[in-house]
């Protein structure tokens, strides 16, 4: 018991201990830690659900990777590819383009730099680099998922040997969780050596050594160089961008960003990477190519670049884990468009020139899938990185007129194939001048006529008519793409690839649907899983514009004045069109009347469309001259003959919505710029009078149009010396004769064509007949008689009439293109088939289209 020394001590410590037992403060601190107690234990709930539900996941997804196969880990192979009836062709590369090297084979450096660049953590992780996985993670929340990964050199072998290529977040787990098991059962050399020969390169090379070999010709990898190095491991991130054939500067500025980072991560000293940095990558490279166990090399480059152009794909794990790649060729075709191209045993003429080149694609009409391509006259298209039937190699010329002019106008105006235009000196909206192949205008013409004839002006009036942008984004549903929008496009002035022209021209066969030209239908990966790249088919146009520039093609191929009948293929529904253009003034030193730098010719059946593209590497680079004009419609009728061989193929099918009349198709019920009927001329031409002496009469004759002869009679009126006129007959012959006609005068004679009494059209002519022949003085008979004949001269058409439409001694011209507007376009002429030289300069000169389409 305590004792107190005064009542005053005792009471105060009563006091004291009466406050320490009082409630009230307590009570309000007591509820705030109630209640961050209750929020603590509901967010240590769902921390701990979260984590529960997270590792459930996980466990599930991970139940479902494969088995860690150690076998798989070395047998990794390319993709076998299919054609397009289901068989196998042959593997893009296995064991022919591996070359296995072990750890010890390796140099350092050369490990360095893959270290460097794809995992500078690799000794210190057990699989998985927590590190960049937290950096990922931040990068994908901002970005999305997929935006960045965080896979270390042992996730890229599992993902590369076991898991498919897809970017989800299962493949992901699964990827880490075999990492970490690989990394349990391998020791770190044994990981980096699988990890270099199971990495893809380029379709020529996987792993290490085969690229070692490829692209330096050094089989030991002792031999290469730091810089060597540095460029091996730059290439498997973006193999086709990197890759130091095709793009050696790409490559180069990667490899010296490598080199950087080996010398910053004191992988190397820095003297070291200042001799690699200096080292010019040109140097570097002795490429070797390949032995291609599949052949078809053209085919097989479009496939390549196909399949790294698809979302989702990494073309490392594509090309090194066996995946089956279903394509579209047609192994018959592309081996004799191979022949037909490559040699010269089915075509003679082809330019002893190694910078001559061909560029050809053929695709399936209905589908746009690539039968066969050829992407050069050599087969090297792999050495160069270049392949003349994909890239933009030439000015396509009167090949657009289809896609540019007369499309666009029936598709947006409603014209039909009668529609007229005048062929009359014209210019560009800039007032620069075009013209004619032949110099010449034509008058009043059909569209029809113009396509036939290649007439430049009258197409550049259907684009003007169109509009340069409307026409344009009819242009672009068919797949052609402009770096600007021009009127010179409309005669060819743009560069493009023999793939694009042929996507345009088959979508006019396949209805006016267009489809993308593709060569590979679908993948199926190794876990069965397949991915469907069958390009999604689009109306591109109408269904009646479609069928009419079709039968306006298929007259410029049968046609006689069509500039594509050399292409023709008897018996065959086909329709096409040619394409040339022309140097301009700046480019014409040393080039010969009639040498041009690009001829095309592009055409269709229902079954299969083609385009064919013939010229030089480089513009400049050479000529096209004579004979070597025909050589593109010669590849396409050969090839295409072959491929038709034993088909029984259908013409086009005309839709419900084409009517016909007069040889001519317009829009059934006609459209608000278009009659419903063709317009029909009711005029009188050709009227021509003549005196033939051995009868002794005067025989007047004229042309009426046959369509619009209905109820229509002529009235024929004669008078003497300009003295008045009286009608002398009356009837529906579109002649008249009149006998023992006076002598020593000038006869007159009108025709006049009436409907139900009412004058519709009049002509009139005039003949003069000298004195009568004296038959006792038979020598000045002969004289006189001479002079007498000289007047049935006046019997041949007026002055006016269109040159165009004389007979002519040559074969048909590529008449309409090559006009001083723009320069390329079409301008087949004479000098194809060996004709006079004369002829051949005046046509020449005036090859497809115009000149300032070089511009």
């Amino acid at each position: 018991m305590t004792e107190y020394r005064s009542r005053t001590e005792k009471r105060r410590a009563a006091e004291t201990s009466s406050n320490k037992n009082q409630k009230p403060s307590k009570k309000k601190s007591k509820g705030k830690r109630s209640l961050f107690k209750k929020l603590f234990i509901s967010f240590a709930i769902v921390i701990v659900v979260g984590l529960l539900a997270g590792v459930a996941t996980a466990a599930a997804i991970i139940s479902g990777a494969p088995e860690l196969d150690p076998d798989e880990l070395m047998l990794a192979e390319g993709a076998t590819v299919y054609d397009v009836n289901d068989n196998e062709i042959g593997r893009l590369h296995g064991n022919e383009a591996r070359s296995y090297r072990t750890i010890e084979e390796t140099p350092q450096h050369v490990q360095d730099a893959f270290i460097a660049v794809e995992d500078m953590r690799f000794y210190d992780h057990m699989g998985v680099d927590v590190r960049r996985v937290g950096g990922a993670v931040i990068a994908n929340i901002t970005g999305g998922f997929g935006s960045e990964g965080a896979s270390t050199i042992t996730q890229q072998v599992v993902r590369n040997a076991f898991l498919s290529a897809d970017k989800s977040m299962s493949r992901k787990v699964q990827e880490q969780w075999l990492a970490l098991q690989l990394e349990r059962q391998f020791s770190k050399d044994e990981i980096m050596e699988m990890y270099l020969n199971i990495i893809y390169f380029s379709h020529e090379a996987y792993g290490i050594g085969e690229a070692s070999i490829r692209w330096f010709d050094k089989e030991s990898l002792e031999e290469l160089t730091i810089a060597d190095a540095a460029v091996l491991a730059a290439v498997p991130r973006r193999p086709s961008y990197y890759n130091p054939i095709e793009n050696p500067e790409n490559a180069e500025n990667r490899r010296n960003l490598i080199i950087s980072m080996m010398e910053d991560q004191e992988l190397i000293t820095n003297e070291e990477a200042e001799e690699a940095r200096n080292t010019n990558i040109e140097d570097q490279l002795d490429y070797t190519p390949a032995d291609d166990s599949i052949g078809h090399t053209s085919f097989i480059n479009h496939v390549m670049r196909e399949i790294e152009q698809i979302d989702g794909l990494e073309i490392g794990d594509l090309y090194a884990a066996g995946f089956d790649v279903y394509t579209t060729i047609d192994v018959e075709a592309q081996r004799y468009a191979e022949q037909v191209i490559q040699t010269n045993d089915y075509i003679s003429g082809f330019p002893d020139d190694p910078a001559f080149q061909v560029g050809f694609t053929m695709l399936d009409t209905n589908t746009g899938g690539i039968a066969a391509i050829v992407g050069d006259r050599g087969g090297e298209e792999v050495l160069r990185g270049d392949s003349y039937a994909m890239n933009r190699v030439g000015q396509p010329g009167s090949t657009v007129k289809p896609m540019l002019d007369f499309g666009p106008a029936i598709d947006n105006l409603g014209w039909g194939t009668g529609q007229t235009l005048v062929d009359e000196p014209h210019s560009y909206s800039d007032g620069t001048e075009i013209r004619n192949a032949s110099g010449n205008y034509s008058g009043q013409v059909t569209m029809r006529e113009a396509l036939v004839r290649s007439l430049n002006i009258p197409a550049l009036k259907a684009h003007q008519e169109v509009g340069k942008e409307e026409a344009h984004e009819f242009a672009n549903r068919l797949g052609m793409e402009f770096d600007s929008v021009e009127e010179g496009n409309a005669l060819g002035s743009q560069y493009e690839s023999p793939e694009t022209i042929a996507g345009a021209y088959a979508a006019f066969g396949n209805d006016g649907v267009y489809n993308d030209p593709y060569s590979v239908r679908k993948i199926v990966f190794t876990d069965e899983r397949e991915m469907d790249l069958t390009p999604e088919s689009t109306r591109a146009m109408n269904d009646y514009t479609a069928y009419m520039v079709t039968d306006m093609l298929k007259d410029v191929v049968t046609d006689p004045r069509g500039t594509g009948t050399a292409a023709n293929i008897e018996g065959l529904p086909l329709a096409g069109k040619t394409g040339t253009s022309n140097f301009g003034d700046g480019e014409r030193d040393n080039v010969p009347a009639g040498g041009v730098p690009d001829i095309w010719f592009a055409g269709y059946t229902p079954e299969y469309t083609a385009a064919v593209w013939t010229g030089y590497e480089n513009r400049g680079a050479g000529y096209l001259l004579g004979e070597e004009h025909q050589l593109a419609r010669n590849i396409f009728r050969t090839i295409m003959t072959e491929v038709h061989s034993g088909m029984d193929v259908s013409d086009f099918q005309r839709p419900d919505s084409v009517c016909e009349q007069g040889g001519e198709l317009y829009i059934c019920g006609g459209t608000p710029d278009m009659p419903d009927e063709p317009e029909v001329s009711e005029e009188i031409s050709d009227l021509t009078a003549g005196f033939d002496e051995g009868n002794n009469q005067i025989i007047v004759s004229w042309n009426f149009p046959d369509e619009a002869m209905d109820g229509v009679s002529f009235i024929v009126r004669h008078g003497v010396n300009g003295q008045g006129m009286s009608d002398v007959q009356e009837s529906s012959d579109r002649q008249f004769v009149l006998t023992d006609p006076e002598r020593e005068s000038t006869h007159n004679f009108e025709v006049v064509a009436v409907r139900d009494g009412e004058p519709i059209d009049s002509a009139q002519t005039s003949v003069e007949i000298a004195e009568a022949i004296e038959e006792e003085e038979p020598e000045e008979d002969e004289e006189e008689n001479e002079e007498d004949e000289a007047p049935e001269e006046d019997q041949s058409p007026p002055e006016d009439a269109d040159e165009s439409d004389e007979p002519t001694p040559t074969p048909p011209t590529d008449e309409g293109d090559n006009g001083e507007g723009e320069g390329g376009s079409d301008g087949d002429d004479s000098s194809d088939d060996g004709e006079d030289p004369e002829e051949e300069t005046q046509s020449e000169t005036t090859n497809d289209d115009d000149d300032d389409n070089d511009e």
